[in-house]
């Protein structure tokens, strides 16, 4: 049975070769790659528990040792980011990124998550979720930490390794609510512009540049595992690697 969150043969092709076994060691596997990743898909997108995942996907226990494994070697993160590479390419641009544009999202967690705290301007006890994208809102970096932390302190360390990640960043934006520390580490310790997007008028109005990253977040909100609602994480490195798949599937279909 197909389910709407399954790779696509297209789709498939694009990564295929990050998931291939590191070399040709080792037992025969009794369930395909395509299927595992379609079950971990179908958890992201469905928001279900791994043990509620339909009896036509192998055992849960299977399919969420993959995904731990994974996690730890970093494949998601680096599938990803091939892919948004590609991506830029497809569309006429460099592969590698030259501004990026910040943002964070706070939302209500478990009692055992850790990292948890409370968000006081926003009533939110538990998580925050910090990411940064390129002008067509591909992912370049996320971050989950405790709601309590305040954007223009938490920024620093965001913006500080998302340009260890990608060097060929050479500037950012972001909304007022980072001015201050931010604009100053990113601008003397960075050497690179955080340039800060303020209100036009009175009242409602779109945000040069800004809207970019707040339609990434609205992306994300297609997929129940990333609810608003409650992050059901317990690892801040889980939720980080949760937003990774569901950018994977979502940048996977504007390449196909």
């Amino acid at each position: 049975m197909r389910y709407k969150s399954d790779l696509t043969d297209a789709e498939w092709a694009l990564i295929e070769p990050d998931f291939r076994p590191r070399s040709g060691r080792g037992c025969w596997r009794k369930h395909a790659i395509r299927t595992v990743i379609n079950a971990i898909l179908y958890v992201v997108k469905g928001g279900v528990e791994w043990r509620m995942m339909p009896n036509d996907f192998p055992p849960w226990q299977t399919v969420y040792d993959h995904f731990s494994k994974w996690n730890k070697r970093g494949i998601w993160e680096a599938c990803l980011d091939r892919l948004v590479a590609y991506r830029r390419e497809q569309v006429g641009r460099a592969a590698k990124p030259s501004y990026g544009i910040l943002d964070a999202q706070s939302v209500k967690t478990l009692y055992a998550s850790e990292e948890r705290g409370i968000d006081g301007g926003k009533k939110v006890k538990g998580h925050k979720r910090h990411i940064v994208v390129d002008i067509l809102g591909n992912l370049l970096f996320v971050m989950v930490h405790a709601a309590n932390l305040s954007d223009t302190k938490s920024a620093c360390e965001v913006l500080e390794r998302t340009v260890d990640k990608w060097p060929s960043l050479k500037a950012f934006s972001a909304d007022a609510g980072y001015g201050g520390t931010a604009v100053t580490y990113c601008t003397e310790t960075l050497d690179k512009p955080l340039h800060i997007s303020k209100k036009i008028k009175d009242g409602w109005a779109v945000l040069p540049k800004r809207w970019v990253v707040e339609r990434t977040f609205s992306w994300l909100g297609h997929f129940r595992r990333l609810s608003l609602s409650k992050d059901v994480e317990i690892l801040t490195a889980t939720s980080e690697n949760m937003i990774r798949i569901a950018m994977l599937k979502i940048t996977l279909a504007k390449c196909v």
